[in-house]
């Protein structure tokens, strides 16, 4: 299908999440999802800090001058953006950011693919990361939520299981 003339050349870019905690939330989506920080941009003056997260194909690697690594990530398709709002994480009165899965419902969730649903649960099983949903649970069998530090949710799921499961045969 062609697109509607004038979007040639969009794509989407990112999504932006905001957190409590830049620590916890960068561990998670580094070491646990197993994303690249691409670049961290502090902004003093407006007290908050943006990271810029994405998965690296095979033998890439993000440029070292500012303006060859802008235009890598500001042309890449599906950056994860984090904004810190400075404070946020040592205040005992934050009562953190609604994650869109109770009322009032609206934001959803992101979606990462995996190779295998349940390899890759049983990791997150070990790494003590919180579970909205198993893969055996529910009438959707074979995917997963998880929550980031943060409460967002976040489905795991496989190619090869959600074709199955649009094809009439999961």
């Amino acid at each position: 299908m062609p697109r509607t003339p004038g979007t040639e050349g969009f794509v989407l870019n990112q999504t932006m999440l905001r957190i409590r905690d830049p620590e916890p939330s960068l561990a998670f989506y580094r070491d646990v999802l197993g994303m690249t920080l691409l670049q961290r941009l502090d902004f003093a003056e407006m007290r908050f800090s943006l990271f810029f997260l994405a998965y690296l194909g095979e033998g890439e690697t993000v440029p070292e001058n500012p303006a060859a690594r802008a235009r890598f990530i500001f042309t890449r398709e599906t950056t994860l953006e984090l904004t810190h709002n400075w404070g946020t994480e040592s205040d005992s009165d934050f009562a953190g950011y609604h994650d869109g899965n109770t009322e009032p419902r609206g934001f959803g969730h992101l979606g990462i693919a995996v190779p295998d649903v349940a390899a890759a649960c049983a990791r997150f099983e070990e790494l003590g990361v919180p579970f909205r949903k198993r893969p055996q649970d529910g009438k959707m069998k074979d995917i997963a939520f998880i929550a980031d530090p943060d409460g967002y949710w976040i489905e795991i799921l496989s190619p090869s299981g959600m074709t199955a499961v649009i094809a009439g045969e999961g």
